[in-house]
């Protein structure tokens, strides 16, 4: 007989998938709210499960702001709120009424960039299963810990992805 060696998938060999974690999300058969920060970015995106692999409908990075006028950090909190106001007005101009949450292998935080970017979805009218208690707080996502002029810009940016009639 050969030495046959069983190797597991590529990307739990790799620590990339939790594949307990995402079985779990996808017998929901909910879409999926996918949250990714990296150092200077955030990426959400709205996912849906299908046999021959996942399906992207919806995607907002951070940097699609700055058409908005942020100029500012891409990758701290008032900006990922931001990022989830226009990716739940994005979903909601699609018919999409509700997801759940998957933050991949991040590390649940309270009042963390994910879910600052929950908060954001939640406000624009998306529902998402989560506890109020995880969520920032308002000082905590509108820019007002960090300086008068994030908080300003932060209005201003919002405003304008809530007044805007179509994403």
């Amino acid at each position: 007989m050969s030495n046959l060696v069983i190797l597991p998938y590529k990307r739990k060999r790799k620590g990339k998938t939790d594949y307990k974690q995402r079985l779990g999300l996808l017998k929901s058969g909910k879409l999926r709210l996918v949250v990714r920060k990296s150092s200077k970015n955030i990426l959400l995106q709205i996912v849906k499960y299908e046999p021959n692999g996942d399906k992207v409908l919806i995607s907002v990075h951070s940097n699609s702001l700055k058409k908005y006028g942020w100029n500012l950090n891409k990758g701290n909190v008032p900006t990922a709120y931001l990022s989830g106001l226009l990716c739940g007005k994005l979903a909601k101009n699609k018919d999409v009424s509700e997801a759940i949450l998957d933050i991949g292998l991040n590390r649940s935080r309270k009042g963390s960039v994910q879910y600052s970017a929950v908060k954001g979805v939640i406000d624009s009218g998306l529902n998402i299963s989560c506890s109020k208690d995880i969520l920032p707080n308002e000082e905590g996502f509108n820019g007002k810990v960090i300086s008068e002029e994030v908080h300003k810009t932060f209005l201003d940016v919002k405003n304008k992805i809530v007044g805007e009639k179509n994403g």
